[in-house]
């Protein structure tokens, strides 16, 4: 079954051949002016994190309810998961050929952005980048690869396509253009980043990287492009970055530098989560156990940063954090998160002058109210 699979994946792919030597934007491509112009009125989101089981099934009816009862007033939705499958039926010969798209988690994706519309919610489209073990297994010519031949795989057993690849950017821009067609509000590119432990990670693969850029060029090149096709179709665009991005000067050797990408895109969203933090960090012991602060001290860099870029750049992209909603008992110590938490994350921000954000947990159940 995988050798069909693969032979009719080859096929489709012919599809992204004609694309390799147009897909790269050239090296002077920037943007200037306010690119969003055109684009209907962004609300200041504040939303929620929406799975694409949950958002298939009746848990999506208290989520709807939860949104227009409280200050909430939008929606990231999996359009493409981190296991590379895509949560709909697509119209993509390569995601339909492939397989990608046989779990088909949410019925009808385009009623359902119909429905939140109707209710006046923002719809994000949550595509999945460059961490995408279904499709390295596919199609292995995409994937990371080991220097001594074969697919790479990180600590957890998971295969990656190359961030470096022109097919891969492809195969990611048709899904979010997909996502346009459907009527989603925003994309937001999640993973949009090379594995973590990089300097392990440069060990162990040979890039497809005949151009010789550096991970963030190649990472900020993909977003200013992904920005520059969906405004085409009148959608916004976000990425997620890691927390730390908003506080460190270099690519921690994921290819994520603040500087470089918030410059490209309409909504950087760091991933700020307490939890995610080391002992020591800020001077706090033990970040899981001070939500506030940690947000305080993460979010105060980040608007550094903006701040530091306004005086060069024509456009800067709004923050917009992800927040902690989810207890992390992996932590040594740890607290048991509820809505008093997630609140005063929410004030750590209002207090920064930050008006947006996004509440994560991963099986989309909130403690918020």
């Amino acid at each position: 079954m995988l050798v069909s699979v693969l032979f009719v994946a080859l096929l489709a792919g012919c599809q992204y051949a004609d694309t390799l030597q147009t897909v790269l934007p050239e090296p002077e491509s920037a943007y200037g002016g306010d690119r969003a112009a055109a684009l209907p009125a962004r609300p200041k989101v504040k939303g929620i994190y929406v799975s694409g089981w949950a958002a298939g099934t009746a848990k999506l009816d208290r989520l709807i309810e939860l949104v227009e009862q409280t200050e909430l007033n939008a929606m990231v939705i999996d359009m493409k998961t981190d296991r590379g499958q895509l949560t709909y039926d697509s119209a993509l010969p390569m995601a339909d050929d492939s397989g990608a798209d046989s779990a088909r988690m949410i019925p009808d994706i385009s009623g359902l952005v119909a429905q939140l519309k109707e209710k006046q919610i923002y719809t994000i489209g949550r595509v999945v980048v460059f961490k995408d073990p279904y499709m390295a297994a596919v199609r292995p010519d995409w994937a990371l690869q080991t220097k001594d031949g074969g697919v790479w795989q990180d600590s957890k057993g998971t295969s990656w396509v190359d961030p470096y690849h022109p097919e891969v950017w492809t195969y990611a821009l048709d899904i979010a253009k997909e996502a346009a067609s459907m009527g989603f509000d925003e994309v937001q590119f999640d993973y949009v980043r090379f594995p973590d432990n990089g300097l392990k990670v440069d060990r162990e693969v040979v890039y497809r990287n005949p151009n010789g850029w550096a991970k963030s060029e190649a990472i900020e090149r993909f977003l200013h492009l992904a920005t520059e096709e969906l405004h085409k179709r009148g959608v916004y665009v976000s990425a997620d970055v890691f927390g730390l991005t908003a506080s460190v000067s270099d690519d921690m050797g994921i290819g994520q530098v603040w500087n470089g990408i918030a410059p490209a895109i309409d909504v950087i969203s760091p991933m700020i989560y307490p939890s995610h933090y080391g002992e020591g960090v800020f001077g706090i012991p033990h970040p899981d156990l001070e939500p506030y602060l940690i947000v305080q001290h993460a979010l105060a860099d980040g608007l550094r940063k903006n701040g530091q870029l306004a005086s060069t750049s024509p456009q800067v992209a709004t923050i917009r954090p992800w927040l902690q909603d989810f207890t992390a008992t992996w932590v040594k110590p740890h607290k048991t998160y509820d809505n008093t938490d997630v609140q005063a994350q929410i004030q750590a921000a209002e207090e920064l002058g930050i008006e947006e954000y996004l509440l994560w947990n991963s099986a989309s159940s909130y403690t918020f109210r």
